[in-house]
């Protein structure tokens, strides 16, 4: 078996958790201590976010994306091949090191679409973007931590909390849609965006573009008008 090499480590801002990027083959991978959080060996997942986000949205004009993080730049790449010229993507990541990887030792897998014209990077928090913001977004596609269950940052918890949930309806469009990626079912989670005012689809995805893999989980909300069911 070809070794695996550390290429890089960064430190989570206001976490304290170091992250490791490293290398085998022509395989990456990002690991916070024995847990992986991505690799290039498994980006179905993160593709259907935005695929299947981007089919919900229905041809609408100029849609403006949300992405809360880049990770490897698998659910960006995905959206701008799903929409066309007129569309924008904001992108936020909080580490600033894995944009850094991106244009440095991953730069063949980035294919330049950081500097696509149509998307925008803000490093920083997403959660903060999302509160600062008001029916701005037609789409908020959620890539962070493990999903609602924080691994990385016990910050992140703030974006799958009620307030948060309540901070992305108001960042949305009346008919925008939140779009969250987990790697496992979380009833509770579920119930809470109910509770929230959202109306749900749940869907269950595999982990690799070819059908296989472990199963994750991609929750599509659209907030609940009055007197409609949730």
């Amino acid at each position: 078996m070809t070794p695996r090499e550390l290429m890089a480590t960064a430190i989570v801002p206001g976490g304290g958790e170091e992250l490791r990027l490293y290398r085998r083959g022509a395989d990456f991978m990002i690991l916070l201590d024995r847990a992986e959080l991505m690799s290039t060996r498994m980006s179905g997942s993160e593709e259907a976010l935005a695929e299947m986000t981007c089919a919900r949205l229905h041809d609408r004009p100029r849609p403006h994306l949300l992405i809360g993080g880049y990770g490897m730049g698998f659910t960006l790449r995905a959206a701008l091949a799903a929409l066309d010229d007129t569309a924008r993507i904001t992108v936020v990541e909080l580490v600033p090191e894995i944009i850094a990887w991106a244009r440095g030792p991953m730069a063949s897998l980035m294919a330049g679409c950081l500097d696509d014209p149509r998307v925008r990077l803000v490093e920083g928090d997403v959660a903060s973007v999302i509160a600062e913001t008001a029916s701005a977004y037609d789409a908020i596609l959620l890539d962070v931590d493990n999903g609602p269950d924080g691994l990385t940052r016990t910050d992140n918890d703030r974006l799958y909390s009620t307030r948060g949930l309540a901070a992305a309806k108001r960042a949305l469009t009346p008919d925008g849609i939140l779009s969250i990626w987990s790697a496992a079912p979380d009833p509770v989670f579920s119930r809470r965006l109910a509770s929230a005012g959202f109306r749900t689809d749940e869907v269950v995805v595999r982990a690799r573009s070819n059908g296989k893999g472990p199963r994750h989980v991609i929750w599509f909300a659209t907030p609940a008008g009055p007197g409609m069911p949730q």
